[in-house]
């Protein structure tokens, strides 16, 4: 499992996720990221606000209708996760 390093704009603090899935809709990115490889653990959507070169800039996805599509999406791509959005 891939591991990905981003950082608190807020505090600068590096904050390392695992990426479990990756999607495109209407063709923005998308990744489902948690902060522990295995167990049960919260997962977190993030949103690709830019792309630069080789950095690009995530962000928590808060919108309730944009979560719950992407979400589907990824419980679809990950049938054998359970999901609680």
């Amino acid at each position: 499992m891939e591991k990905i390093k981003f950082t608190d704009p807020d505090t600068g603090e590096e904050i390392l996720f695992f990426c479990l899935e990756q999607t495109k809709m209407n063709g923005v990115t998308y990744l489902l990221v948690t902060e522990d490889e295995e167990g049960d653990t919260e997962a977190y959507i993030l949103k690709e606000m830019t792309q630069e070169e080789e950095d690009a800039t995530y962000a928590m996805v808060e919108d309730e209708v944009e979560l719950n599509a992407v979400g589907k999406i990824f419980a679809e791509l990950m049938d054998d996760v359970e999901f609680e959005i």
